[in-house]
């Protein structure tokens, strides 16, 4: 039974990894001509796939059978096209060390509040307006969600839910990894030093899957995202592939959490900067001719439209983007959630406790004091002191007193300070590390140690032993940790992995369904039957056009 379960769960696993990058072989191919690393090619998938279901879910539910047809031509796609052995057994290798990050119990405490409810609602039924209103967290619904849904394969049923998670940091790993060692054929320079540092962060502090929900696997991106623009910068070209990687990270960072929409703002003064290199003209002519940008329009679109169909808002919970509508979510209540997710990020709210007067709490900076005392001394300062002793170990495994004479590139400065501006800009109105703070802070660190670092001279063959050795203790720590949790599950709560392989699972992860399912019995029924017909308090139900709107009495 147990080599029996473990067998299916590694060929659909497998199954799902190969099928992604197949996908994104396919658009790279055809559509830029060129043959991307499979990193590359796997993140281009997963923009494809998450594209396309949105739209998908317009018309029908992605139930096993639907997913099953979709995710077999990718896979086929993957192995009947030409392919590099080495950057097959390269990631094969990867994702079999990451596999045990995808063997969890415990998730996170968003997950069966609304990650399991919207995606396993993916999967039961197509597009319904107004589903904001049953729970808070469908008001801010994620690619993630989308994505997700679409591992709903059969034998596993929805215990891939998660899976999502494993395939962004699985890609941006290889991507990094694939950056370091293509150092050894040139001059090493600090974006080596930062690929090498992001590595190190992503598997050493978000090592947890189950905790990643949105923000972690966003926040991988923006790692990924801030190195490609330090390459624009460096070449100081618009190329066609470099611009189509960015897109597709941000379209992908986007809709992972539309908060993180700052930082098109980023790319936005970046491409103002090249103003002084090409004309105005010649951006948007060179726009207009990647068929990229349009996908990222498309996606931006979904996303707004997503938003809109849930909430009656383009974007939640801001109050100006909002609608009158029947489905639409109360303008008080959007003011109130608003408010409620800055209160809670500078410390005014938490399971337990809420401030007094929170309106008054949040304004300028009230909240500090409070914020640094519950928050910044329980979570922020343990983070820093990790990434001094990051840092520390950075400085003593490369720090060498040869050096090399390098003048600053005004250009990074430029997009260093920006890293600052975003940082004051999180830090006054959303100051919690889930909202960004994780790799802003990081690439403020980041950044200068790697510029300090780029001036060393170093022997290659002694460079690339140290970052060998780096990366193998990264390995050991990044499996030691995955197993010391999940022992500690298996002896808290009684955990069997492969035999038992599934989060911990209970009748409040579908209550969501359960409560739509009800409202559309009723609602049937009082269509037949109008002189029995029961009336729900709370909210109200009617079908136009074969699509159901939900709104609140």
């Amino acid at each position: 039974m147990l080599i029996k379960n473990l067998s299916i769960i590694i060929v659909f696993y497998f199954f799902i990894i190969f099928s992604s990058i197949g996908y994104g072989k396919i658009l790279s191919d055809k559509l830029l001509k060129k043959n991307l690393d499979d990193g590359y090619n796997g993140l281009f998938g997963l923009f494809f796939l998450i594209i396309y279901s949105y739209i998908s879910n317009i018309f029908f539910a992605h139930n096993i059978i639907h997913n099953l047809i979709l995710l077999t031509p990718g896979f086929f796609f993957y192995f009947f096209l030409k392919r590099d052995q080495k950057s097959f057994l390269f990631n094969f290798s990867l994702f079999s060390i990451l596999f045990i990050a995808l063997v969890i119990f415990k998730t996170h405490d968003d997950f069966p509040y609304y990650h399991f409810p919207y995606t396993y609602h993916l999967t039961q039924t197509n597009l319904m307006f107004g589903i904001g209103n049953f729970n808070h967290g469908f008001r801010t619904p994620s690619s993630i969600f989308y994505l997700n849904s679409l591992f709903y394969l059969p034998y596993l049923n929805f215990f891939f839910f998660h899976m999502g998670a494993i395939l962004i940091m699985g890609f941006v790993n290889s991507i990094l990894i694939k950056n370091v060692y293509d150092f050894r054929s040139q001059k090493v320079d600090f974006l080596f030093y930062l690929s090498l540092l992001s590595i190190i962060f992503i598997n050493i502090f978000f090592y947890r899957i189950g905790e990643h929900g949105t923000d972690r696997s966003a926040q991988i991106l923006v790692l990924l995202f801030a190195i490609e623009l330090f390459v624009l910068l460096k070449i100081k070209k618009l190329d066609q592939i470099l611009s189509s990687k960015i897109l597709v990270l941000v379209g992908l960072i986007i809709s992972l959490k539309a908060f993180y929409v700052m930082y098109l703002s980023y790319l936005g003064i970046i491409f103002i900067f090249f103003l002084k290199f090409f004309d105005f003209k010649r951006i948007i002519l060179f726009l207009k001719n990647l068929v990229f940008f349009y996908f990222f329009l498309i996606l931006l679109f979904l996303v707004i439209f997503t938003y809109f169909v849930n909430t009656g808002c383009f974007l939640y919970p801001v109050e100006i983007t909002c609608l009158d509508t029947s489905w639409s979510i109360p303008s008080s209540e959007v003011i109130q959630m608003n408010n409620w997710y800055e209160q809670w990020s500078k410390g005014g709210a938490g399971p337990n406790f809420r401030v007094d007067n929170p309106a008054e709490y949040i304004q300028n900076f009230n909240w500090i004091i409070n914020w640094i005392d519950v928050y910044f001394f329980n979570k922020v300062s343990d983070f820093l002191l990790s990434l001094v002793l990051l840092s520390l170990i950075f400085f003593l495994l490369f720090l060498s007193t040869k050096k090399n004479r390098i003048i600053l590139k005004r250009e990074y400065l430029f997009l260093y300070i920006l890293t600052f501006i975003l940082f004051f800009e999180w830090f006054y109105n959303h100051p919690a590390l889930r909202y960004g703070g994780y790799v802003l802070i990081c690439l403020l660190i980041f950044i200068p140690i790697s510029f300090i670092l780029s001036r060393n001279h170093h022997n290659k063959k002694s460079l690339f032993l140290r970052t060998k050795c780096l990366l193998i203790l990264c390995l050991i720590i990044f499996v030691g940790r995955n197993l010391d949790r999940i022992n500690n599950e298996i002896v808290k709560y009684n955990f069997t992995p492969f035999l038992d392989n599934s989060f911990r699972i209970s009748d409040n992860h579908f209550r969501i369904k359960k409560k739509i399912d009800e409202l559309i019995k009723n609602y049937e029924f009082c269509k037949e039957q109008v002189n029995f017909c029961e009336k729900n308090a709370s909210f109200q139900v009617y079908k136009k056009n074969n699509i159901y709107f939900f709104s609140r009495n």
